[in-house]
């Protein structure tokens, strides 16, 4: 078994395949349910799709730290405030929020792909907009003394091709691409997803980056008090939009596929646990030890442009889907120019690390 140590290159390497192998898996077995390729019959409209998969990947999630115990605070944290009779953990008062911001980044997701013209396009803008985001974080939190490392210049020629890879699809996009600059509630989804996903991150390296000395950095707590939140949230804005009469197409949709509850609910619910092991990875790539929020959400999004790229390609050998366009390959080739710059800032911060002792760099022991 490959062992790692806590904050090495090697933890981070599997974080990245897990992330990379799930969401791969995930991104073909969209195919089986929605869409011209669809092999479910009859198969399920984007909402419905959306509806079990996300109720599969909260429950995979719910299950995982209930039964692992993640989330005990017992030694997580010695700060706890009153909140009336109750004494609960200080870190609470921001992980918690996070999780709400969670449920909204989710949804808002997927209503992005429905209300815009280009699938491709919402990609593009959704994938962008986090790396550029964890830039700004890191930036502020500099200029708040929360973070004391710096970001290196290979981290922002990075971010540079990152961006530029996210974006290259844009030079073959038509112009009504682009017309949910027009469209309100598409505007709308828009500012909630990136407003949601900017103060998510911005908690994240928060935690990380303010444990007093001799507190363990517990991603594990955090992630689990952030999926309870995020599913008591989700819950209650589902009861909401369920029970509300606006006469909107996503609402309409939403009410008709948990009304109607289509006779594969139980397999669409399966894949979204396979989504739901992406979040396990996902969240500690973005929390890892000592890296900048900048490093992390780049290997974060880059890992995912990589796996599109795969499902992609293992979706035309498998159902005949649309090859990998020149546009998909050249994204590609920057993103392994990014992955070769990260590569060189990933070398520095590690010995950086290493002379402060953050990180107890050991060698990859390999057992049978």
């Amino acid at each position: 078994m490959w062992k790692t140590a806590e904050g090495s290159t090697g933890r981070l390497v599997q974080l990245c395949l897990g992330y990379y192998f799930f969401y791969v898996i995930f991104g073909v077995a969209t195919k089986c349910f929605t869409g011209r390729y669809a092999v479910v019959v009859p198969a399920m409209t984007d909402m419905e799709f959306l509806v079990w998969s996300t109720l599969g990947g909260s429950l995979i999630c719910l299950l995982v730290v209930a039964a692992a115990g993640w989330w005990r605070t017992g030694g997580k944290t010695d700060r706890f405030v009153q909140l009336g009779p109750l004494r609960v953990p200080a870190e609470y008062l921001y992980i918690i929020p996070s999780g709400v911001c969670t449920a909204v980044v989710i949804p808002t997701t997927t209503l992005m792909y429905m209300l815009l013209k280009s699938v491709m396009v919402a990609m593009i803008i959704m994938r962008a907009s986090v790396i550029v985001i964890c830039r700004l974080i890191d930036e502020a939190q500099i200029r708040q003394g929360i973070l004391h490392k710096k970001v290196y210049w290979e981290e922002n020629v990075a971010m540079v091709f990152a961006v530029a890879a996210a974006a290259t699809q844009v030079f073959l996009a038509k112009s009504s691409d682009f017309d949910f600059l027009r469209n309100t509630a598409a505007m709308t989804v828009l500012c909630a997803y990136i407003g949601a996903y900017s103060i998510r991150i911005y908690i994240m390296n928060y935690y990380k980056n303010t444990r007093p000395k001799g507190k363990p950095l517990d991603n594990k707590w955090f992630f689990s008090i952030e999926q309870i939140a995020a599913s008591a949230t989700m819950v209650l804005i589902a009861l909401g939009v369920y029970a509300s009469s606006a006469q909107v197409r996503p609402v309409l949709e939403f009410q008709a596929a948990v009304s109607q509850v289509h006779p594969k609910w139980f397999p669409a619910t399966s894949a979204g646990a396979v989504y739901g092991m992406v979040a396990f990875f996902s969240v500690f790539i973005f929390m890892f030890k000592g890296r900048t929020a900048t490093f992390a959400g780049l290997v974060n999004r880059l890992t995912s442009l990589v796996a599109g790229t795969t499902a992609t390609l293992l979706s035309f050998f498998i159902f005949g889907a649309r090859f990998p366009s020149p546009a998909d390959w050249g994204s590609l080739a920057l993103i392994l120019v990014a992955v070769g710059f990260l590569s060189l800032a990933e070398k520095k911060r590690v010995s950086e690390l290493a002379k402060a002792q953050e990180i107890a760099v050991r060698p990859v022991e390999v057992r049978s």
